[in-house]
């Protein structure tokens, strides 16, 4: 059975935040590795709410350098460092995040009690045998990323199949994943009857930016896709002059896309009473539109 990847809504809200809503924060979880899409305010206190331990965090993608999606960072650093955290923590993000990282804990008066490794990332920024990590600029006044945290695609050896057939597991089996016949016990067996393909995953995040062509094309397929819808169509123009999305938009871009669903998230603050009226927008075009509360998890 393939490892689920396991996304937790830690902030959903906007540039303010609500009793019901933090800022935005959202945890991409999968085998070893805990990527943290942003990190608004109290992210910290949302990971224990959520019954997560922060000091298993292994990444930080920022998306931009706006308060309402980095203030986190200073209080979870200092609680990393007080719980004995000792990995290495990788930050990304777009152009200015080093000199912005440097200064923000030099503010703090942060004391470096773990590796810190900051990168300006665009295109494919990391890669391992298993998945990968994507970043796109995006346009909303600064500098500004969209992410994708992609699962290869992978030819797995079926267990069940070997079983039925009698099949012990070794190194014997290693040319079934290149496509190549085994023999046992004097059989053949072709890859086809022994191996299955796992298809690829993918989980985008767009996150503060004007409407433009590349945001389709980057969340393309895209299973999970995460993405801003500040405002309803009939504020448009507020949302081009802010450098935002409207719910009408972001669901034009998940059906032009074809993404699996769009959760709508970073909603203005005067839709808090009527949800029900965006998300009814953005469903007229695109049907699997959801509005996710905090702490909402989804697996693919």
């Amino acid at each position: 059975m393939a490892e689920k990847i396991k996304i937790t809504f830690l902030g959903t809200s906007d540039s303010i935040p609500s009793a019901k809503r933090n800022h935005p924060a959202f945890l991409i979880t999968y085998l070893g590795e805990n990527i943290l899409v942003d990190c608004g305010e109290a992210t910290q206190r949302q990971f224990r709410k959520a019954g997560l331990n922060p000091g298993k965090l292994t990444r930080i993608l920022i998306t931009h350098w706006h308060a309402d999606h980095i203030l986190g960072i200073p209080g979870l650093l200092k609680t990393l460092a007080l719980s004995g955290y000792n990995k290495t923590l990788h930050i990304y993000g777009p152009r200015g995040t080093r000199f912005l990282m440097k200064e923000l804990l030099k503010l703090f008066t942060f004391k470096e009690a773990f590796p810190i490794e900051i990168n300006e990332v665009s295109g494919r920024f990391f890669e391992n045998k298993d998945f990968y990590l994507e970043a796109e600029t995006m346009s909303h006044g600064t500098p500004c990323n969209a992410y994708s945290f992609v699962k290869k695609g992978q030819i797995k050896i079926d267990k069940h199949e070997l079983k039925k057939h009698g099949i012990m597991e070794g190194p014997h089996l290693k040319g079934l994943k290149s496509g190549r016949p085994i023999t046992y016990n004097e059989k053949k067996y072709l890859p086809k009857n022994l191996t299955f393909t796992e298809k690829e995953r993918k989980i985008s995040f767009v996150l503060d930016t004007s409407l433009n062509e590349k945001i389709a094309r980057f969340v393309k397929n895209s299973d999970v896709f995460v993405c801003e819808s500040s405002y309803m169509d009939e504020l448009r123009d507020l949302a081009k002059r802010h450098y935002h999305l409207t719910a009408k938009q972001a669901a034009q871009v998940a059906k032009n896309a074809k993404v699996g669903k769009l959760f709508m998230v970073h909603i203005s603050q005067r839709y808090e009473k009527s949800l029900e009226k965006i998300l009814n927008e953005a469903k007229k075009i695109f049907k699997n539109s959801v509005i996710p509360e905090d702490f909402h998890v989804v697996e693919v």
